[in-house]
C-alpha cells in the first residue's frame, strides 16, 4: 500500500465518494440486492443512523476513499445487541490490495472493544457464477474467519436471475451468563 494509506472513521463529507463506490455495485453486480442507487440525501441519512451507534470506517489513500466498512444491528430487538451484521465495499480499482482485510480487521476490533460477540455477513451467491456475481465474497469472508451457518435459496431476484444468500458468522467475544451490555455511543 502506498504511503499515506490508512483506515479511519468515516465522515459525512465522505458520503459522495462512498455512494459513488456503492453505486457501482448496485448498477453492475448482484453483490447487493438493492436495485436502484439511493438518492444522496437518503444515503447520507443512512450513514448518520449507522454512525450514531456503530463504527463506519473508510480506507483512504492520499485524499481518496478506496473503500468502506460498517456494522449494523442484526435485529432491532434488544437481545441481539451483541450481534452485528457487517458490510464492506471497495472501489473496483482497490481490490486485491489488502484494503478489505484492513477494513474488516479494524471493524472487528472496534466492535470487540464495544462488547459485541458475534459478527454476521449476508453474502449473495449465484447457483453458478455469472457476469453479475461470483463467489469471491464467500472466499474473502471465509479467509477472514467467518463460517457458513445457513443458506437461503433463490431469495433475491436481480438482472432477471435468482440468487441465493449465504449467512456467515464469526465469533469475536466470550459469551457469559451475565453478559455486560454493549458500549454503544451516548446519544
Amino acid at each position: 500500500m502506498a504511503h499515506g494509506a490508512k483506515v479511519r472513521d468515516a465522515r459525512l463529507q465522505d458520503a459522495g465518494r462512498i455512494l459513488e463506490i456503492y453505486a457501482h455495485y448496485v448498477k453492475n453486480t448482484a453483490v447487493t440486492f438493492e436495485c436502484g442507487v439511493p438518492a444522496p440525501a437518503n444515503f447520507r441519512a443512512r450513514m448518520e443512523r449507522t454512525m450514531a451507534r456503530y463504527p463506519y470506517l473508510v480506507a483512504e489513500e492520499g485524499d481518496t476513499v478506496q473503500g468502506f466498512a460498517y456494522a449494523g444491528p442484526l435485529s432491532a430487538r434488544k437481545a441481539y445487541d451483541w450481534s452485528c451484521e457487517t458490510t464492506v465495499y471497495l472501489h473496483p480499482d482497490a481490490r486485491g490490495r489488502g484494503w478489505g482485510r484492513r477494513l474488516y480487521e479494524a471493524l472487528g476490533e472496534r466492535l470487540r472493544e464495544m462488547g459485541v460477540t458475534n459478527l454476521y455477513a449476508c453474502v449473495a451467491r449465484p447457483e453458478s457464477p455469472d457476469e453479475y456475481l461470483d463467489e469471491r465474497s464467500l472466499g474473502f469472508h471465509a479467509h477472514m474467519g467467518f463460517e457458513r451457518v445457513g443458506e437461503f435459496h433463490a431469495c433475491g431476484h436481480k438482472f432477471g436471475r435468482w440468487y441465493n444468500v449465504v449467512w456467515m458468522e464469526k465469533v469475536i467475544g466470550r459469551h457469559v451468563e451475565c453478559q455486560p451490555p454493549v458500549a454503544f455511543p451516548e446519544a
